[in-house]
């Protein structure tokens, strides 16, 4: 009986240090260090052969961060043995400046930090380089960033002028009476509201879209739809082409701002727009852009970005509303 009991006594002492080995193997696995989780911030600021990035570590994997930054290719999964930023270490948010890049080129990006277990990567973004940039001045003395793309130069910012080529004014017709009553040439300010030209630009009727004496600067002219459909074309067409010519980032849009690249360095913004009533709407949700070319009756026909979707939408609308206008080089 005594040598039985001694027998169970052994045998449940061998399986207690196998449970506590166990658990301390567990224990072991799960306080080892795996590599850290990070997300990729959108590219911005991007230029012939820079552009900036960055990320977001918001786990160490238990081991302190040793290197971060940003690594591209132009293949479509970039590690650290690609191009590279090196940008401190600790977790958190991070900025990057991508260097040393070639005109014209779809790279692809991607976030990672190193701890010492290994290199943890965030998703993989892309962007594409511009061709070229330069600048335009139109009849106020106004001067606007350009940028070519694929064979079209355009102003990257919204016009803003007060006068026609010829020196001639543009009314200001702030009030709603008035704006309704309209069958000439005439501006506003977005949102009703003059310190916000300067980012936004103006928006103008239709009348002085059309208006024989230019509002675009000399050498340039309103872009007209065929020219439109031409650029949305070249970035992929009407479905995804909107979030490659929206300004990326939600400091000049509304949030989700979704799928904003700038890809092409076209930096569309959201000036809203005014009713032909002289009603304003959509300010930092809508960018809503004259075409110079006439629809039916007395329409004429426009392009349209909003901060929810990734699309162009084209539609025409009455002459009698207020929208931006972007200019491209004759």
């Amino acid at each position: 009986m005594a040598n039985k009991l001694r027998s169970i006594l052994i045998v449940s002492a061998v399986i207690c240090n196998l449970l506590i080995l166990i658990s301390c193997s567990a224990d072991k696995s799960s306080n080892s260090p795996s590599v850290p989780v990070l997300t990729t911030a959108v590219a911005s600021d991007i230029s012939r052969t820079t552009a900036q990035c960055g990320g977001n570590i918001t786990s160490d994997g238990g081991a302190d961060i040793i290197a971060r930054g940003v690594c591209w290719s132009t293949s479509q999964a970039p590690t650290v043995a690609d191009g590279t930023t090196t940008d401190g270490t600790g977790t958190g948010s991070f900025t990057s400046l991508m260097t040393g890049l070639t005109e014209r080129t779809l790279y692809y990006i991607r976030a990672y930090a190193t701890n010492s277990h290994g290199t943890g990567y965030g998703s993989v973004l892309s962007f594409y380089t511009t061709d070229s940039t330069g600048t335009v001045t139109d009849t106020d003395g106004n001067v606007y960033r350009t940028v070519k793309i694929n064979n079209q130069w355009w102003m990257a910012e919204n016009l803003r002028v007060t006068h026609y080529r010829n020196g001639n004014v543009i009314p200001l017709v702030s009030d709603s009476a008035a704006w309704t009553a309209l069958t000439s040439g005439a501006y506003c300010n977005p949102n009703h509201d003059a310190a916000e030209v300067d980012v936004y630009g103006r928006l103008y009727n239709w009348y002085a879209v059309n208006n024989a004496d230019s509002i675009a600067p000399t050498g340039w002219h309103v872009a007209t739809d065929a020219e439109w459909q031409a650029l949305i074309d070249y970035c992929g067409g009407d479905a995804v082409a909107g979030g490659k010519l929206k300004e990326a980032g939600t400091i000049h849009w509304i949030t989700p701002n979704l799928g904003a690249t700038n890809e092409s360095g076209f930096s569309g913004l959201p000036a809203g727009f005014r009713y032909e009533n002289g009603s304003y709407y959509g300010f930092e949700a809508h960018g809503n852009f004259w075409t110079a070319t006439a629809g039916g009756g007395n329409t004429a026909w426009y392009r349209y970005l909003h901060c929810t979707i990734t699309e162009v939408i084209h539609f025409s609308y009455y002459m009698g509303a207020a929208f931006s206008v972007r200019c491209v080089r004759d």
